[in-house]
Parts: C-alpha cells; sequence; structure tokens
C-alpha cells in the first residue's frame, strides 16, 4: 500500500475525525508522511477545528500506525481503500462512501451480483421461513446475499445461505474483533471462512446504536437491490431500503398478514412502490442478463432439486387450513388463543387443527400448544 493510502487509513481510524473531516483533508491536497510532523496550525490551514487538529496531533503517529498494521495482519483482515482497484464500483455511488474498508474472508464477492436481504431482529415463524426460502433460492441462481448480520432475519438468511452452498456478505455495524450479536460468534466464524465479512469501523469499535445505519448504507451500497423480508414500520430495515432508493437502486418488499405488526414496514414499502416479492423468480427476473453471465444456466427456482417456492407448502391446503396457518406464523397458540383468534367453534378449530397435524405443516406441544414446523 502506497503512501497516500496508508495515510488515508491512519487518519480514518483516529478519534473524532469523520467522513467530513477527512473529505475536507483530501480536497486541500495529497496526504503524505510529512503530515506525521504537522502541528495543531497545519490541520488548521487544512480546515479542520482547533479542537480536532489538537486531537490528530495527539494521536497521530509511525508508531500508532505500525502497530495497528501488525493487529490487522495478525488477524488475517485486509484493508481496502476507495482508491484500490478491490474497491466494488457500486458502493463508490451512494452518498459518503466510506473511505476503507476492513475484509475478511473471501474478498473476491465484493465483485459478484448481490441482493441485500433485511428485516426483524424478532421475526414471526412466517419470516423465518420466507426469509429462508428466497436466500436459498438466490443463492442458487449464483446471487451473493447481503446482510448485517443481526440476530433475526439477518442470521436467517446468512445461515440459508452458508447451508445451501451460497454466497454471503456480513456487514458489521462494529469492529472486526468485536461480534455483535456476541451469540453470532459461530455465524461469524462460518461467514468469514466460506463467505466475506466487511465492516468500516477500525478494531476495538464498540457497539453503538448511532453505527448501524451507517453501517446500513454500506449493505445497501453493495447491492443491486434490498428486498425487506419482514419488517416493522420502526424496523433499522427501513433504513436500509431508504439507503437503496436514495442510490437509485432497486427495493423488494415481502407481503405479509395485514393484522401482523411485523410486516406493516414492508406492507408500507409495496404501497410506496417496492416491487412485491412472492418468490425468488420476481427478483432474479430482473437481473437476466447479469445472471446469464454469471451462471450460464436458468436459474432453478422452485425447481426439483432446488429451492422450494413459497407458495409450494399450500397447495394441498384448504381455505381454512391456510387461513390458520396464517394465524399460527405469528408464533405458537394455545387452542384458547387459537379459538378467539380464528372465531370459530370448537369442533372446526380441532378439525382444521388434526389436519395441518396430519399433513406436517404444524405440531402440537404440550399444554395444547400449536405451532409451525
Amino acid at each position: 500500500m502506497n503512501e497516500e493510502r496508508l495515510m488515508l487509513v491512519a487518519l480514518h481510524e483516529l478519534d473524532g475525525i469523520g467522513w467530513k473531516s477527512i473529505d475536507r483533508i483530501l480536497k486541500h491536497g495529497t496526504l503524505s508522511h510529512q503530515m506525521l510532523n504537522y502541528n495543531p496550525q497545519d490541520w488548521e490551514i487544512i480546515g479542520l477545528t482547533r479542537e480536532r487538529a489538537e486531537s490528530v496531533v495527539r494521536q497521530l503517529s509511525k508508531e500508532r500506525m505500525e502497530k495497528r498494521w501488525e493487529q490487522l495482519t495478525l488477524r488475517g483482515i485486509e484493508v481496502i481503500t476507495i482508491w484500490d482497484d478491490h474497491y466494488p464500483e457500486l458502493l463508490k455511488e451512494i452518498h459518503q462512501p466510506p473511505w476503507v474498508l476492513y475484509c475478511l474472508g473471501q474478498r473476491d464477492l465484493l465483485h459478484t451480483l448481490s441482493v441485500a436481504m433485511v428485516g426483524t431482529r424478532v421475526p414471526t415463524a412466517y419470516g423465518r421461513k420466507v426469509g429462508s426460502v428466497l436466500a436459498e433460492e438466490l443463492c442458487n441462481a449464483g446471487v451473493t446475499v447481503v446482510s448485517g448480520m443481526a440476530k433475526g432475519i439477518d442470521s436467517v438468511c446468512h445461515e440459508a445461505a452458508l447451508a445451501c452452498g451460497g454466497n454471503t456478505i456480513a456487514v458489521m455495524g462494529t469492529g472486526m474483533d468485536v461480534i455483535y450479536p456476541a451469540e453470532n460468534r459461530s455465524l461469524f466464524e462460518k461467514i468469514a471462512k466460506l463467505g466475506l465479512i466487511v465492516t468500516e469501523y477500525p478494531l476495538g469499535t464498540p457497539s453503538h446504536p448511532g453505527l448501524f445505519p451507517q453501517r446500513n448504507r454500506i449493505i445497501a451500497g453493495l447491492s443491486v437491490g434490498t428486498l425487506v423480508v419482514e419488517a416493522d414500520v420502526r424496523s433499522g430495515s427501513l433504513i436500509t431500503a431508504d439507503a437503496a432508493m436514495e442510490a437509485g437502486r432497486d427495493v423488494y418488499a415481502v407481503p405479509g398478514p395485514i393484522t401482523s405488526p411485523k410486516s406493516k414496514g414492508a406492507l408500507e414499502l409495496i404501497k410506496q412502490g417496492a416491487k412485491m416479492v412472492t418468490s425468488g423468480k420476481d427478483i432474479l427476473e430482473e437481473y437476466v442478463s447479469q445472471l446469464s453471465e454469471i451462471c450460464k444456466k436458468t436459474p432453478k427456482v422452485g425447481s426439483e432439486g432446488g429451492a422450494k417456492s413459497i407458495s409450494t407448502s399450500f397447495e394441498d391446503l384448504t381455505t381454512d387450513e391456510v387461513e390458520l396457518y396464517h394465524i399460527l406464523e405469528q408464533g405458537p397458540f394455545t387452542l384458547d388463543q387459537l379459538l378467539l383468534l380464528s372465531h370459530w367453534d370448537f369442533g372446526h378449530l380441532h378439525s382444521v387443527l388434526l389436519s395441518l397435524i396430519i399433513k406436517k405443516q404444524i405440531t402440537q406441544l404440550a399444554g395444547a400448544i400449536y405451532k409451525i414446523i
């Protein structure tokens, strides 16, 4: 890495120096090692405030730079700046593209056809099933699934991509050494080995709510389109969708029950013009020319031996069975709760429940509690 790129990384890692400060410095001239000897007045001339100038002088040193490169090398983390050939062109198109990317895993995935899949951290059974099916369909067609490695839909989509041997990129909202959430350590390790982990945050950057909206712009920026699988009206997934729209990318949403709070965000996106998705084909048909070059074959969406279509499970169900199935998609319910929710009499409800059990769609737990398999 040349002198200018080294200095960019060094500045990027300084506390209190954000995207706009670096932009201001770059507009003044070329970065060089001479900056290691700058005093606060020199930095003020470039355009920093007195406070920031003094902060840079306190932090910036050759020793600190060398120590950080040693840490990155030991962890196998590759650093890509916005001036490097490996920096993804799509990402350069967004508002305030990250100056630096830290990568762990298969770097070449940055240049594959990618679709972001995002959603609520507390999905329903329906959301989990849909996320898994769609991720598998996209991966089987040669698409890379991009998400944020958060709990819920993000994790479901990453896991489904890995399970079918597909490609996936996880964009973190922390430093590479701060796995968040902590329970996703195993997922982090699998993606680092088989896919790609990406973050713009230096080592040691802890989890903070304000960092995740910034992370979401990278998820959208790496992708030709963003699919919201399941989200309520306040979900961070909608921030990703907004970032996608701002970058001129496609936005997709999965419809869900109008009674489910977890579907209101996605349904609102559909009202606003997002393309409704009920199978992977709805997304894949938008990128036929790109996929033909990648795969050299027609994607097997919903075909035998391939990913299962979302609607396949309902082909052999009656209208009442589908209605009850949708109720149970919101979570396990007792028999009494189902009587209230369905407005059916006991005999009819029991008959429909028994039929769904026989068809291996639901199961009965202890205490007369029913849930989707």
